[in-house]
C-alpha cells in the first residue's frame, strides 16, 4: 500500500511538472526543449497536411500558415497585438511612411468596422462623400468587422488607378450605402498651420494629423511660420490623430517643452527606460492650447499628458481615446512582422492612460455633421483669456 501510495504521489507530481513545463517550455534543458518545439512542429505540419488532402477544396499553404500565426497573437487577448503577413507589413511601412496608394482618409478600429476620423481634402474619399465619423462597414462585399484596422485598411488601400467598394453608414441614417472610389497615390498632409484673429490677437492653429517618420521637423515649420507671422500663441489640434512612433511623440513634445521628462516606459521584461526632451524649444511663454477629441490616441496622448503634466499647455476639447500601452514592432524572417505589446507608458506624473482616455481641462465639443468647428472657438478663447 505504501509503495502504490509513493507512486501516485509520484507520478502527480511528474504530472503537475510536465503542465508547467509544457507552457513554460524556456526553462527546460537545451536537448530537451528542442524536443518538444520539435514535436508541436510536427504536429502543426500533420494538421495542415491532413487538411490539404481531406479537406473538400483546395487550400492555400500559406493562408494556413498565416492563419496559424494570427491566432497565436490573438490568444494573447490583446486589441493591440498582431501578426501581419508579408503584404500587410508592406501597407504597415506605408502608413508610417506618410505616403500610401488609397482613398485619402484615417480611420480608427470599430465594432462594425472602421470609424472615419478624418478626409484629406481632395482626396477619392472626399469626392465620394465620405465624411467624419462614417462607419466603414464592408470592402468589396465582404465585411470587415472585427478585423483589426492594420487589416482592414490594407483591404481598403491597393495600386492607385484600381477602384474599391466600400458599404458605407452615417450615423443617423436609416440605409447604408455603397461607394466605389479610385485610389490615388496619397501624400497625407502630416501637418499644416495657420494664423487666425481673435479679439484683436493673433493665435497661430497648427494640426498634427499622424506621428508618423519625420513628422516632428514638419510641425516645427509649421509652428515656426505662425510665429514669424506674428502669432502670439498656438493650438496644437490632435483631433483624429491615431499616434503613430513613440519617438516621434518625444519629439513633438519637445518643441514645447526644453528638457526633463516626457514619458517613461515600464514593461514586465523592460527596466523603465525615462525619455527625456531634446532641446531647442519654443519660448515657455508662448501660451498653448492642445486640442484633442476621442480620435486622439497614443503618441497623441503621449504629448497631450506631457504638455498637461509640465503645465505646459491647457488641455480643450472632450476625452482622448485611452491607449497607454506601447507596441514594438518585431520583423519576421518570412517578411511579416510580430506587432506586440511590450509596456505601458507613464506620464510625467506618474500615470499612465487608462481605458478612460485624458480627461480635457476645459471642454469643448464638435459637432461632426456640421461644417462650423465648434470646438476651436473654445481653444481660441482659452489662449486670448491667458493673453
Amino acid at each position: 500500500m505504501r509503495n502504490a501510495v509513493i507512486v501516485i504521489a509520484c507520478s502527480l507530481v511528474a504530472l503537475a511538472g510536465g503542465i508547467y513545463l509544457g507552457g513554460h517550455p524556456s526553462t527546460l534543458p537545451g536537448p530537451i526543449r528542442d524536443s518538444f518545439v520539435e514535436d508541436d512542429r510536427a504536429l502543426r505540419s500533420e494538421l495542415v497536411d491532413t487538411i490539404q488532402d481531406n479537406f473538400y477544396k483546395p487550400v492555400d499553404q500559406s493562408k494556413l500558415e498565416d492563419a496559424s500565426l494570427k491566432g497565436i497573437v490573438q490568444s494573447l487577448d490583446d486589441p493591440y497585438s498582431h501578426y501581419l503577413t508579408p503584404k500587410e507589413a508592406r501597407a504597415f511601412q506605408e502608413s508610417v511612411s506618410g505616403e500610401f496608394e488609397g482613398v485619402g482618409m484615417s480611420v480608427e478600429k470599430d465594432s462594425r468596422g472602421l470609424r472615419v476620423l478624418n478626409v484629406f481634402d481632395g482626396s477619392p474619399a472626399a469626392g465620394a462623400g465620405i465624411r467624419k465619423q462614417d462607419l466603414i462597414l464592408s470592402v468589396n462585399g465582404r465585411s470587415i468587422a472585427g478585423l483589426s484596422s492594420d487589416l482592414a485598411t490594407g483591404r481598403i488601400k491597393g495600386p492607385a488607378g484600381t477602384k474599391v467598394k466600400l458599404e458605407v453608414f452615417t450615423p443617423g441614417s436609416e440605409d447604408t450605402r455603397t461607394v466605389r472610389v479610385e485610389r490615388e497615390r496619397i501624400h497625407v498632409p502630416v501637418a499644416t498651420g495657420r494664423v487666425v484673429e481673435r479679439d484683436g490677437h493673433k493665435v497661430g492653429v497648427v494640426k498634427l494629423a499622424a506621428f508618423s517618420s519625420g513628422a516632428h521637423a514638419v510641425l516645427r515649420r509649421q509652428v515656426d511660420k505662425v510665429l514669424d507671422q506674428g502669432a502670439q500663441a498656438l493650438v496644437l489640434d490632435l483631433r483624429g490623430n491615431g499616434g503613430g512612433l513613440l519617438t516621434e511623440g518625444v519629439l513633438v513634445s519637445s518643441i514645447f517643452i526644453e528638457d526633463g521628462r516626457i514619458v517613461s516606459v515600464r514593461g514586465r521584461h523592460r527596466a523603465e527606460r525615462v525619455e527625456n526632451a531634446q532641446g531647442d524649444a519654443i519660448d515657455p511663454k508662448i501660451p498653448v492650447v492642445v486640442l484633442v477629441d476621442g480620435g486622439s490616441a497614443s503618441a497623441s496622448e503621449i504629448v497631450t499628458g506631457a504638455l498637461r503634466d509640465r503645465h505646459r499647455a491647457t488641455v480643450v476639447g472632450v476625452n482622448t481615446f485611452g491607449k497607454g500601452l506601447v507596441q514594438e514592432v518585431e520583423p519576421l524572417s518570412n517578411g511579416g512582422y510580430l506587432d506586440l505589446t511590450v509596456a505601458n507608458y507613464y506620464l510625467p506624473g506618474g500615470k499612465t492612460i487608462t481605458t478612460k482616455g485624458i480627461k480635457p481641462q476645459v471642454k469643448a465639443v464638435d459637432k461632426p455633421r456640421t461644417k462650423r468647428d465648434e470646438a476651436l472657438p473654445v481653444a481660441l478663447d482659452v489662449l486670448v483669456n491667458k493673453l
